[in-house]
């Protein structure tokens, strides 16, 4: 059947436990660390974008059940499915999935979660409500801010780049460093579109930039270039 139980179902044919305690150190799941206390089942990611497409029809209800889940895989699972949703869905059916998603958000709590919904189901709402980031770029919550900065990625590919630098400049002072990667690589794609929009963000900010993600921002310009921005002088205080 088309339901939560059936996902789970899906999803449990194809785990491989053998794999599960390296899925668990990978994402950082012991005391104090980022993922703490997360549950893996050991599937692989073209295992669970495979169960999705077979379940691209399951209820918004469903898909929310299975966001409640301790089970990192059925969390994905669920987000790949509101993914294909959100890319076949009308309107309103866009804005149903990115209610429940923003409902739903305190379940996207690893960076893949992430990564795999923010850029995708909040591609309109970035824009119908834009107080959306502002208010989660301020968030205590380390997800919260990755959310902010991924889901500027819809604006970049149209070649709308404030946004994800007004964020950026927001964040430089986090603490995180998978924030400092995905502000980076947000930089990136605005460098690989207009490497000048780039290049006049670095001007003022490079010396303020955490190494990594000044590192992500730079990676697509020449040796040379790299080079120089690496060594721009620190800026502390």
């Amino acid at each position: 059947m088309v339901d939560a139980a059936g996902v789970r179902a899906a999803l449990r044919e194809l785990a491989e436990p053998e794999h599960a305690a390296a899925r668990q150190r990978f994402f950082k799941t012991g005391p104090g660390e980022y993922g703490e206390g997360d549950v893996f089942l050991g599937l692989r990611v073209p295992d669970q974008r495979r169960v999705a497409r077979t379940f691209a029809e399951l209820p918004l209800a469903d898909c929310a059940e299975l966001l409640g889940s301790e089970t990192h895989e059925d969390r994905f699972t669920a987000l790949a499915i509101l993914r294909l949703r959100f890319e076949r869905g009308d309107a309103a059916a866009r804005e149903r999935i990115a209610d429940l998603y923003l409902d739903h958000l305190g379940a996207v709590d690893n960076w893949d979660l992430v990564d795999a919904s923010a850029p995708y189901l909040l591609a309109d709402r970035v824009r119908s409500d834009p107080m959306l980031l502002d208010s989660l770029v301020v968030s205590e919550r380390l997800w919260d801010r990755r959310v902010a900065i991924l889901a500027t990625f819809p604006l970049i590919r149209e070649g709308v780049f404030d946004r994800t630098l007004e964020l950026s400049e927001k964040l430089l002072g986090d603490e995180h460093d998978l924030i400092h990667k995905a502000v980076g690589w947000m930089l990136r794609e605005v460098g690989n579109r207009d490497p000048d929009r780039l290049r006049g963000f670095l001007a003022e900010h490079a010396g303020r930039m955490p190494r990594t993600a000044l590192r992500y921002a730079i990676e697509r310009l020449d040796p040379a270039e790299r080079k120089r921005w690496m060594s721009v002088p620190r800026v502390t205080g």
